[in-house]
């Protein structure tokens, strides 16, 4: 992501070293005023006041956005007491990851399928000249209503950090909305094929990464990142989800069946090769197929055999 953000290069001090400068205007003034000084008292009060905006503190993962008459200076992003030129604006920006749970939504899988998904994911800012300036974010700071007496006035109310978050949040939101329709509809929710092909049931961290770039790629003008996101939530839709519980339910037995048979018949050809082999009976080819009938008939059954002993002809 190509960055837009650029170093303040502009001129700064330590808040302390300027803090004791400042209660040298006020001390000085005060004493001028008491000298007979009136024009140099109230110079250095003036100073004093002016000089006052100049001051901020910046913490970890935090940063002011410098602009000079609307014109962008850069970012400073120092720790500490600092203080610059009291003309500047200092728009507060910060680099702190944050969650967001996008709740799941209905959206037509490959194959054509309702399907309900969700996502979670971390994101946070990464250039703050892009976040600043490429995203309206003066909605969620604009006209508010406030109740007085005698009916109700609109205050415009000033764009403060958490407003630009809430902002950015909802950007976010929207972007992952419209990148988690795109990615379901790539990919089939269940491979019931049983071919290689990455289906969201089974992608996994494939799907996961896929999401990810899908994200990164719709936010980059916004200079924001996504740090991590997975989906969190993955079904049916109700209208179609006990059909295709009914159509799971059928592979799951035929593939069981399919491993009985192929058990069942393993074990009727090892009991003739035994049977053969230690000539414990000789069989023709009409008794080995009713013995196989009867085997398989045993041992691919649902329910346990009832065995029927044959005691012989009776004659009278």
């Amino acid at each position: 992501m190509e960055k837009n953000e650029k170093k303040f290069a502009g001129f700064r001090m330590s808040g302390f070293s300027m803090l004791a400068v400042m209660l040298l205007l006020l001390v000085g003034g005060v004493w001028l005023l008491t000298q007979a000084m009136p024009v140099w008292g109230g110079l250095c009060l003036l100073l004093f006041v002016l000089c006052l905006p100049g001051f901020m503190m910046i913490e970890p993962n935090e940063a002011r956005v410098m602009l000079f008459f609307g014109v962008y200076k850069g970012t400073l992003n120092d720790n500490g007491f600092w203080w610059v030129n009291p003309f500047y604006a200092k728009k507060k920006m910060t680099y702190r990851a944050r969650n967001l749970d996008i709740e799941p939504i209905k959206v037509n899988d490959k194959a054509g399928n309702p399907v309900m998904i969700g996502l979670v994911l971390v994101w946070r800012v990464k250039d703050t000249y892009k976040a600043m300036f490429e995203i309206d974010s003066q909605e969620t700071s604009g006209v508010r209503a406030v109740p007085v007496k005698g009916g109700v006035v609109a205050v415009q109310q000033r764009e403060t950090l958490a407003s630009r978050m809430a902002a950015y949040q909802n950007f976010v939101s929207v972007q992952s909305d419209a990148a988690l329709r795109s990615l379901a509809g790539e990919y089939a929710y269940d491979n019931n094929e049983s071919s290689d092909e990455v289906t969201l049931r089974s992608g996994g961290e494939e799907i996961n990464d896929r999401l990810e770039h899908e994200l990164n790629s719709r936010l980059a003008i916004s200079g924001i990142e996504v740090v991590e996101a997975r989906i969190n939530y993955l079904a049916y839709a109700p209208e179609i989800a006990a059909v295709m519980l009914r159509r799971q339910q059928a592979a799951a037995i035929i593939s069981a069946r399919e491993k009985i048979v192929e058990g069942a018949v393993t074990m009727v050809q090892m009991a003739l090769d035994r049977l053969a082999a230690e000539k414990v009976v000789d069989l023709d080819e009409d008794k080995k197929a009713a013995m196989v009938s009867n085997l398989l008939v045993v041992l691919c059954a649902d329910e346990q055999a009832q065995p029927v002993v044959n005691t012989g002809t009776l004659h009278q």
